[in-house]
């Protein structure tokens, strides 16, 4: 974990734009009428309607995703009582975390009030302008009685989440850890050490989880909390012990099975773990110091369930991995309350989650090869992004399961596909897809089958249901890969097309082969050394019909694998030459573009080929295609090199056919900017419409624009490269692939497959 100085945290939250958060507009504005309908006159309707019916506020304002991150400052981290004004820089930040992690737009409000009752007073008094309050940063014992008149009094969700969110993930984890452990809740010995809020809240979470009182020791700055102790507080008082043989913290944690430390740093010996029963779980929270430190638990007891609010060490204890979902399922049913029930379903689902198996993304990000349930795995990592579909649902059941619910969910299906969809997970393009290819799901080959992304995506696509998947490869490797990665190759066919069993299949298809490409040269003998190399196999199975469609180029190179696609599939009829395009899918809307990876330097011939294919292609995907051809140059401003090119392919193919919307060459701003194009040039054929194809002259430019656009713009969809113009669904991809971008390709191969079976070219499959 890289060292934050105080030069670097004050510079990020000083530069560009101070602080973290921004309000941004959510209507369009750029009109009188747009202005008109925001504000005075047209937004006296909704007020009328809201002032009939008060759940409208959830239908015509932001109220129904917006929540109020409120503190007075008097418990700011491990800061102390810094004032209201001191904690706004926490405040955005969870702030940001809501947005980023949730989808919930927030408002931070600071208020200078330490007197509960005035506090309680003014946050009922803005209270109508949220759909959920979180408070934070608020000290104990005031923060009990604020959070239990707010809730009592309001009818939105109210939650304090130094209490309640570290309750939440610390019960998740002591679930998984008692399960690694081989031991039960209700059996288990636990010692807490702090009495503040957090640590009451998390105390009566496992009791509500099955943990006995009696088996409970909480200690504060005093020693053990005892019954016979004066002036406790009455959340202390709950978990005051009759005993009077123990008062330190030494002796508390004697064969003890569980700590909870919520206190300060270093409290926690090595002597005092090693005096823990087998397998003791320690949850070491303190920040930024641990109560004991991970180094030092290890070395004490090598089995020790270690979990700390670290980022840097194993089963860290993150608020960030409950409340932004745990509001999101909230906010989705307008609850009138975040209740137990809630709680609880977000404990057992964040649990659920770290038993199932873990994303690409996340492995990626953490930089090992595979997270599994187990001792160094026993909670979610805050980048998981299935938690705001998995504890978002679970919520949001409980809520309505549990009455508070005043908007029911009925279609969970949607509802989770909506989750993905806000966080930018998958969009409707992309679940189109899956949902297509699920339909009627195809054979598909995966060339690299040893290679662990392509592997991955062979697994998640059967997962996912969208194919059938074929390995080609060497058995034993894939599966001692498959092992190494927990991956289960059931369903999944593995050809190992070197094994001698193969050689029939080979010498056939490489007769077929070589009578096919008689006249280009080609043996029997050269073409059957040609089907040992996976490229020619797995495409002549296509070819076939022995599969439906194939996925290569982890590890190949794109001209050899151009080349044996040209001989073995050949080019569809009709057209010279094939193309590839990549799909953008932006808040401006989808963008086909191409071609990016297949022709270098293409002339007027290959241009109008490639114009025409993604015709096709934007027509498959359900959009009319409007088509810019691109340039340098705008309409003839210059007459040599690709702009002339260019100019003569929109010629051919405007002869071609008259009510084809394509135009060009033009620059990429005049293409996009509708207003800008039509008024500088009334001429085009392009006049009123919105380009969607963009047709660059060359690859240099097609490839830079696509991967530009995917690194700068973090809010778009890339899906490509995809193939159009070959007889069979042969697809591309690339070392830089994910495992994601591998599934979603090999959805459109599977219904690009479905496509060439019947026959259709638009509009048949993906319906928007």
């Amino acid at each position: 974990m890289a060292k934050i100085t105080k030069e670097a945290a004050l510079a990020y939250h000083a530069e560009g734009k101070p602080g973290k958060i921004e309000v941004v507009p959510t209507k369009p504005y750029s009109t009188q009428t747009d202005l008109s309908l925001a504000y005075s006159p047209g937004v006296a309707e909704p007020c009328l309607e809201i002032q009939q019916n008060p759940d409208d506020a959830y239908k015509y304002t932001s109220k129904g995703n917006l929540v109020a991150v409120i503190s007075n400052g008097t418990a700011v981290l491990g800061l102390g009582d810094i004032g209201a004004l001191s904690g706004k820089p926490v405040m955005e930040g969870k702030g940001l975390l809501f947005k980023i992690y949730g989808g919930i737009d927030v408002f931070d409000i600071e208020v200078n009030e330490k007197d509960p009752e005035k506090f309680i007073q003014a946050v009922k008094a803005i209270a109508p302008t949220f759909g959920g309050i979180n408070l934070e940063d608020i000290k104990a014992p005031e923060c009990f009685e604020i959070e239990r008149r707010l809730k009592e009094e309001l009818d939105i969700p109210v939650m304090h989440d130094d209490q309640h969110g570290t309750a939440i993930i610390s019960s998740a984890g002591l679930l998984n850890a008692l399960e690694v452990a081989g031991k039960k809740i209700e059996d288990v010995r636990i010692v807490v050490n702090g009495a503040g809020a957090a640590a009451i809240s998390c105390t009566k979470l496992y009791v509500a989880l099955g943990a006995r009182k009696e088996n409970i020791l909480m200690l504060d700055s005093k020693g053990v909390i005892t019954d016979d102790r004066e002036k406790l507080t009455p959340e202390k008082k709950e978990f005051a012990t009759g005993r009077r043989d123990i008062h330190t913290l030494e002796e508390a944690v004697k064969g003890a099975d569980v700590f909870l430390g919520l206190s300060k740093g270093g409290v926690l010996s090595q002597e005092m773990v090693r005096s823990m029963a087998d397998m003791p779980i320690v949850f070491a929270l303190a920040n930024p110091t641990p109560e004991i430190t991970y180094e030092e638990a290890m070395e004490a007891r090598p089995d020790v369930l270690m979990s700390t609010g670290r980022s840097d060490y194993p089963n860290q204890i993150n608020n960030v991995i409950g409340f932004p979902y745990i509001f999101r399922g909230a906010l989705d049913t307008a609850a009138t309350a975040i209740n137990e029930e809630m709680k609880l379903a977000a404990v057992r689902a964040i649990a659920a989650l770290a038993k199932k198996p873990v994303p690409d993304v996340v492995n990626e990000v953490y930089q090992v090869n595979n997270l599994t349930f187990g001792k160094n795995y026993f909670i979610p990592k805050p980048v998981d992004p299935r938690l705001i579909t998995e504890v978002s649902m679970a919520v949001a059941k409980a809520a309505m399961d549990s009455g508070v619910a005043r908007k029911h969910i009925t279609d969970w299906d949607a509802y989770a596909a909506h989750l993905k969809n806000i966080m930018g997970q998958e969009s409707k393009l992309t679940q189109q897809l899956y949902d297509t290819a699920r339909r009627n799901p195809q054979r598909v080959v995966f060339a690299e089958g040893i290679h662990p992304t392509m592997l991955k995506a062979a697994v998640e696509a059967r997962n996912e249901g969208i194919c059938h998947p074929i390995l080609l490869g060497n058995d034993e490797m894939i599966a001692k890969k498959a092992a190494e990665l927990e991956l289960s190759l059931e369903g999944i066919e593995i050809i190992n097309l070197r094994h001698d069993r193969e050689a029939p299949r080979r010498e056939r298809f490489a007769q077929l082969l070589a009578e096919k490409r008689a006249r280009q040269g080609y043996t029997f003998e050269e073409a059957n050394d040609k089907m040992f190399e996976r490229n020619y196999f797995g495409m002549m199975m296509v070819e076939t019909g022995e599969a439906d469609a194939f996925i290569t180029g982890v590890y190949t190179k794109y001209s050899n694998t151009i080349k044996v696609a040209k001989e073995v599939v050949g080019i569809k009829e009709g057209y010279d030459h094939f193309a590839t395009m990549h799909i953008l899918n932006s808040k401006k809307g989808t963008f086909f573009i191409g071609d990016t990876l297949i022709n270098r330097h293409p002339s007027t011939a290959t241009l109008t080929d490639v114009a025409r294919l993604m015709e096709g292609a934007v027509r498959v995907f359900n959009h009319e295609p409007v088509i810019a051809m691109a340039s340098y140059s705008n309409f003839g401003s210059d007459t040599i090199g690709s702009p002339a090119e260019v100019h003569e392919a929109v010629r051919i193919l405007q002869e071609e056919d008259p009510n084809r919307l394509i135009d060009g060459e033009m620059q990429i701003n005049i293409a996009l900017d509708r207003e800008l194009r039509d008024r500088k040039y009334p001429f085009t054929r392009l006049n009123g419409h919105n380009v969607n194809t963009l047709v660059f002259p060359n690859l240099s430019s097609a490839n830079a624009a696509s991967k530009l656009l995917q690194y700068m713009a973090g809010d778009v969809e890339v899906i490509g490269p995809l193939q159009i113009g070959l007889n069979k669904p042969i697809h591309f991809t690339d070392f830089e692939s994910s495992v994601r971008d591998i599934v979603t390709i090999t959805a459109v191969a599977a219904i690009d497959a479905i496509v060439s079976k019947h026959n259709c070219t638009e509009n048949c499959l993906i319906k928007k």
